[in-house]
C-alpha cells in the first residue's frame, strides 16, 4: 500500500491535525516507510513462535490487604478550612 496526499490528508484529519504542505510530504514519507517496515516484519516466519502479551513474565506484585487503623478523625479535620458533621467542606463545582 502506498500513501497518497489524498490519505495524508484522511489521517490528518482524523488525528485533527493542521499540517502544512511540507509537514503533509514528510508525514507521508514517514507512513511509507512505516508501511514498508511492516512488510518486513510480515515477512517473518512465526509459525513456531508462542503469542505473549509481555516481553517479561508477569507476576502479581501486590501487597496482601490488611485491616489497619487510620487516623483519628478529628486529627484530620484539624487542617480543615471548613468541617461539618465530621467532614471536610469544600466549594461546590457542580451545580
Amino acid at each position: 500500500m502506498n500513501i497518497d496526499a489524498k490519505m495524508v490528508d484522511y489521517v490528518a484529519e482524523l488525528a485533527k491535525l493542521r499540517l502544512s504542505e511540507e509537514e503533509k510530504l514528510r508525514m507521508g514519507e514517514d507512513l511509507n516507510n512505516i508501511l514498508v517496515y511492516m512488510d518486513i516484519l510480515n515477512e517473518l516466519d512465526t509459525e513456531n513462535v508462542q503469542a505473549m502479551t509481555h516481553v517479561f513474565d508477569v507476576n502479581n506484585v501486590f501487597r496482601a490487604d490488611e485491616i489497619k487503623a487510620s487516623y483519628p478523625r478529628e486529627e484530620i479535620l484539624k487542617n480543615a478550612l471548613a468541617v461539618e458533621d465530621g467532614c471536610f467542606v469544600v466549594p461546590k463545582t457542580v451545580e
